[in-house]
């Protein structure tokens, strides 16, 4: 694996202990797991709180997937995913979730003789190549977009996710939504049939085989991309601009989101509209039982997600994340208010 992805993921090493179940627990160790897309984040954010506050939170990053599994089996205290479930998903189990964090997926490359950040894919484009429709890089096609470039004559090796993800779902609700034959075909999900490729397992599995391989394309997180000094490709975004992947690109697709009447939190951020959003930009969640078996436990859960969106909200946007408006953290704490309930009362005055 590259150094800079091994050093990315050397603190959630030894933060993570093993998932126990929530029976049991003490009131200051809180187990969560799920989403690889919020992990540099979510590693910082669990080591500075337990420096401060002196609670132990392990957080395993085993993607979105398994997550949700986890926290329906009742094996976490908290469940990660960047595929919003849907109310009627929720309802069925007693769960609530709530937004943490945006951020953005981007596509990334390993082209010799190509400047970082000089490559423009339309979505069209970067949705052909993951259909397998486009095997070269000098295919007429890319060199329209790109006839200041000198594009080499490599095969085009495509790099998937090989676990059930979200930030698969993210990428993959995109295609759909640039391309009429992804949308028919692949589709949108946190696990899809992949109609050509190689398999990486989490961000970091794709990063990595990126990056081992010459004319390779995948898609990341951005903080692994920055970490690992990936080759980031600029997208064209549905006003048909062509934009780099930054934070204020990120924060631009979530300025027209209208979270007040929006049923769980359920937003999706992929291509909209503005000249300088970031057509591949999400929402990360929290899933938790609104019936919480200790309140001790999940009191201190949510003294830690308050903490997250204050305290670490600096945190989040050093380590290329956008936190939330505070007036959709007073929506969550407002939903804590008058959902969450512990021993038969309500948990959050």
């Amino acid at each position: 694996m590259d150094a800079s992805i091994k050093k990315l993921f050397g603190l959630s090493l030894g933060l993570a202990a093993g998932l126990g179940a929530i029976s049991g627990l003490a009131a200051e160790t809180l187990n969560g797991a799920g989403a690889t897309f919020p992990a540099p984040v979510y590693n910082k954010w669990t080591y500075n709180y337990g420096q401060s506050c002196g609670t132990k939170i392990n957080y395993q990053s085993i993607g979105s997937g398994a997550g949700i599994a986890q926290i329906k089996a009742k094996t976490v205290n908290f469940g990660a995913s960047d595929e919003p479930l849907a109310k009627e998903e929720m309802d069925k189990f007693g769960l609530m979730q709530f937004p943490m964090l945006i951020g953005g997926v981007v596509p990334v490359v390993n082209l010799p003789g190509v400047e970082p950040g000089k490559l423009k894919l339309s979505g069209k484009l970067l949705a052909d190549i993951f259909l397998g429709k486009i095997s070269k890089w000098d295919d007429p096609a890319i060199k329209e977009l790109n006839p200041e470039l000198k594009l080499p004559s490599f095969p085009v090796a495509v790099v998937h996710r090989s676990d059930s993800s979200g930030t698969t779902w993210i990428f993959t609700n995109y295609l759909g939504k640039v391309s009429e034959e992804w949308a028919k075909g692949p589709g949108n999900g946190k696990d899809v049939k992949w109609p050509c490729g190689v398999g990486g397992q989490k961000n970091p599995g794709v990063a990595n085989n990126v990056l081992k391989m010459a004319g390779a394309i995948g898609y990341v997180e951005y903080t692994y991309a920055v970490e690992a000094k990936m080759n980031c490709v600029n997208l064209q975004n549905k006003d048909g601009k062509f934009v780099a992947p930054a934070l204020e690109n990120f924060a631009a697709s979530a300025a027209n989101a209208d979270w007040q009447n929006t049923p769980g939190f359920f937003m999706v951020l992929t291509e909209q509209p503005g000249e300088k959003t970031w057509p591949i930009s999400g929402v990360t969640y929290i899933l938790i039982y609104k019936e919480q078996a200790s309140a001790a436990t999940a009191k201190e859960m949510i003294k830690y997600f308050s903490w997250c969106y204050t305290e670490g909200a600096k945190l989040a946007s050093e380590l290329n994340y956008v936190p939330l408006p505070e007036n959709v953290v007073k929506m969550v704490k407002d939903e804590w208010k008058k959902s969450l309930k512990a021993e038969g009362k309500q948990l959050v005055e």
